[in-house]
């Protein structure tokens, strides 16, 4: 056989197909590459061929015979093999000039690993599992174990998988154009886990353009940018009771209490240079703290790999890679198994609306706007210098579809924040006149990202139930948690902006003034109910010179606790669900600093402590009382009893849950109120659950009681009353005895 191999050699390369390979312009090397069947002088065989560069001398290796091929020059090799059938099982060994040898399969003779029913779907735009096709996924082929890449590049002329096991050179993997799908895969055998690679694409005018997978799994930490190839071996959840309760719940009519968290500045190892924590070290650290503090959730900023960290986390570059710089993607499946065994959910903010100009992602990917629009009126963020999804292109709405549902199903997490909505709904959004480009009615509504958003809402909820969306928009735009039957966005939630900037610029506000600005306080309750609220005291308000939360209350140390501890019972007791930035829950001092950790030494100071002890009181009694969370949605859930002494700054409201009912009241100014009456539904005795002002807490324990007996004294349009010693800013929690316990 090695005589006639060698004697009765297959014709040379094509003259244009060898031009093609060696400029790397081949589209479809497999048509020349690996393995065909030929006739060479009568004899039927197959022809095999081979481009390796870096080689003096190739040899296929079959059945552990190594049969020498026939150099071609400029690094291509053939053989012809007598009789041989198809498909053919072999090997390849190479030796380079300074007498180095390696082995490897070789990765054309495989058949296609993306399969008629993934082209199909990729096709209508509706592949919901779209990580499992493209990308990097290592598997074992016609008994040769390496990874199958994948990617879509229409507009690129050729593309080449290249990484550190080939010296980055993108002539030697050109990869196999599937149809006119715009897919290329190729599998690559020996390259397996933490191999890196990138793709290397010649674009239609000539220009390499090598980029990292936007389907990568795992990323290198800036400032390098390679994707990782991620080991397919499957995770050990331990969540199975949480997952398993998941789809049954709904968690507008449930206690939701959120915690929100920044993991590279939660807490940091300053004695091992101001180390981040890893995901397996923040896990059970953070599960204790927010369970302590009876939160239900944690919300995460973004996890995905970014270059910038003081972006921190909002110009994605990895969709779906969660940043390395804290461990493995298995890691952050620990961490998220973790919270779950311990009774939290989590949740974690999604950036469909922009991403960054770095180029070795997805701007210009092939060469042309891919992902982008090429029209900088519809593609380029004038705020952010970011660019713009288009939405309207079916393969870029399925990338993110299917992202959505990737951190939902692979990651176990439980909903979705999701980021710079406002942005997406209108497209004159941060722009003067002149532009912008107008929809096909000619209105300024975005209707490509508004059939995005109702698409990936349906879609989560079909998909994964139990699973919740969340709108951070500062619009009126109508029904943005309206189901999208009834014409809405089908959000879960909409974080309540209105909220948090009226909140706060009265709680700014010197308590001499607040009397002429109560309707800050009131103004939301006209539309409390047009949608379902989320109430952030966020991290946007605690950077860029904001200063923290405990620096915008006014007066001395002890009133600004005070200021804070009201404001929390006054956020929590409120219709709506609830979330806190990180470190508010002992009134850190300072602006947030991503570059540092959360000043936790401050708690061996007492008052800080006690704040603490405070917010925990605070989630526990909001954890206990279904009045103030089971009927959020619901008009009669709320009423107040008195909003009209704005005199002295006190307001006081009911939550309701059927029959069972919470009183609060509220005294917004530094001036205590011996002998105040507040009209009550019951004749019962009411017993305080929380009051701001305790001894405990730091406060002046003025007027302190442990029950009040209702009067048959009509007062604001109540037939009952109580009266009370009302403390100096302070918020009051009490319930009727027959419902304590």
């Amino acid at each position: 056989m090695t005589d006639l191999t060698r004697t009765a050699g297959p014709p040379p390369i094509d003259d244009g197909a060898r031009i093609a390979l060696l400029e790397g312009r081949h589209g479809e090397p497999h048509q020349v590459l690996g393995p065909h069947h030929a006739i060479v002088g009568g004899v039927q065989g197959v022809t095999i061929r081979v481009l390796q560069p870096e080689a003096a001398d190739c040899f296929v290796v079959r059945d552990g015979v190594s049969i020498a091929m026939r150099a071609e020059g400029d690094g291509l090799f053939v053989l012809f093999l007598p009789a041989a059938p198809l498909p053919l099982r072999y090997a390849l060994r190479f030796l380079s000039a300074d007498g180095r040898s390696w082995e490897r399969g070789d990765p054309y003779r495989f058949e296609p690993t993306i399969g008629e029913l993934d082209r199909h779907l990729f096709g209508e735009g509706t592949h919901r599992r779209l990580w499992t096709m493209l990308g990097a996924h290592p598997r074992t082929m016609d008994g040769d174990e390496g990874t199958a890449f994948a990617v879509w590049a229409p507009n690129a002329e050729r593309v080449s998988v290249v990484g550190d096991w080939c010296n980055w050179d993108g002539r030697q993997f050109p990869m196999r154009r599937i149809g006119d799908s715009g897919l290329w895969e190729l599998f690559v055998p020996g390259v397996g886990a933490n191999a890196l690679y990138k793709f290397e694409l010649r674009t239609r005018d000539g220009l390499l353009r090598v980029k990292t997978d936007p389907m990568a799994l795992k990323m290198q930490q800036a400032p390098d940018t390679a994707a990782i190839v991620v080991s397919s071996a499957p995770f050990a959840w331990k969540d199975q009771t949480w997952m398993n309760a998941r789809p049954g719940r709904s968690l507008v009519n449930e206690p939701v209490h959120v915690y929100e968290v920044h993991l590279g500045s939660w807490a940091r190892v300053p004695e091992e240079g101001n180390r981040f924590l890893t995901y397996r070290e923040i896990a059970p650290r953070l599960a204790a703290h927010v369970k302590r503090l009876g939160f239900t959730h944690v919300e995460l900023l973004p996890v995905m790999e970014h270059p910038f960290y003081g972006s921190w986390g909002y110009q994605v570059t990895g969709y779906y890679a969660p940043t390395s710089r804290h461990g493995s993607p298995d890691d952050f499946r620990f961490f998220v198994d973790t919270l779950h065994r311990a009774g939290i959910g989590v949740l974690l903010d999604w950036v469909p609306a922009h991403f960054p100009k770095d180029d070795y992602a997805l701007r210009l990917f092939d060469g042309t706007a891919l992902y982008e629009h090429e029209d900088p009126r519809l593609g380029e963020h004038p705020d952010w210098g970011t660019l713009i999804f288009n939405y309207g292109r079916k393969e870029v709405k399925n990338f993110l579809v299917a992202n959505a549902l990737y951190w939902l199903h692979e990651f176990h997490i439980d909903g979705l924040r999701v980021d710079a909505v406002a942005s997406m709904l209108y497209l004159d959004y941060s722009r003067k006149a002149g532009e912008w480009v107008p929809n096909r009615h000619g209105g300024r509504e975005n209707l490509d990202a508004i059939d995005f958003l109702r698409e990936m809402n349906d879609v989560v909820c079909t998909d994964a139930p139990g699973c919740v969306t969340i709108a951070e928009d500062s619009t009126a735009w109508p029904g943005v948690t309206r189901p999208i039957r009834g014409g809405g966005l089908g959000f879960t939630f909409k974080w309540n902006m209105g909220w948090m900037h009226d909140t706060l610029g009265y709680f700014a506000r010197e308590p001499i003034h607040r009397r002429h600005h109560q309707n800050e306080l009131t103004f939301a309750m006209v539309y409390e109910h047009s949608e379902h609220f989320l109430m952030p005291l966020s991290h946007d308000e605690m950077v860029h010179l904001k200063g923290s939360l405990y620096e915008k209350m006014p007066g001395d140390p002890w009133q600004k606790l005070a200021n804070m501890r009201a404001l929390l019972a006054y956020q929590v007791t409120r219709p709506g669900k609830s979330l806190l930035f990180m470190g508010t829950e002992f009134a850190e001092p300072t602006e947030w600093n991503h570059d540092q950790s959360l000043d936790w030494h401050l708690l061996r100071q007492p008052e800080r402590a006690a704040f603490m002890e405070y917010v925990a009181r605070l989630g526990s009694v909001y954890r206990a009382h279904r009045a103030l969370w089971a009927s959020d949605s619901d008009p009669q859930g709320f009423e107040w009893i008195d909003v009209s002494d704005r005199d002295n700054s006190v307001l006081s409201y009911l939550r309701w849950d059927g029959e069972q009912h919470v009183v609060v009241i509220l005294n917004l100014t530094p001036t205590p109120h011996p002998g105040y009456r507040i009209g009550v539904p019951d004749m019962a005795t009411y017993a305080r659950v929380l009051s701001s002002d305790d001894v405990a807490w730091g406060g002046s324990g003025f007027g302190a009681f442990t029950g009040l007996p209702a009067h048959d004294i009509p007062y604001h349009g109540r037939r009952y009353s109580i009266e009370l010693d009302l403390p100096p800013l302070s918020a009051l929690i009490l319930v009727p005895e027959r419902a304590v316990g």
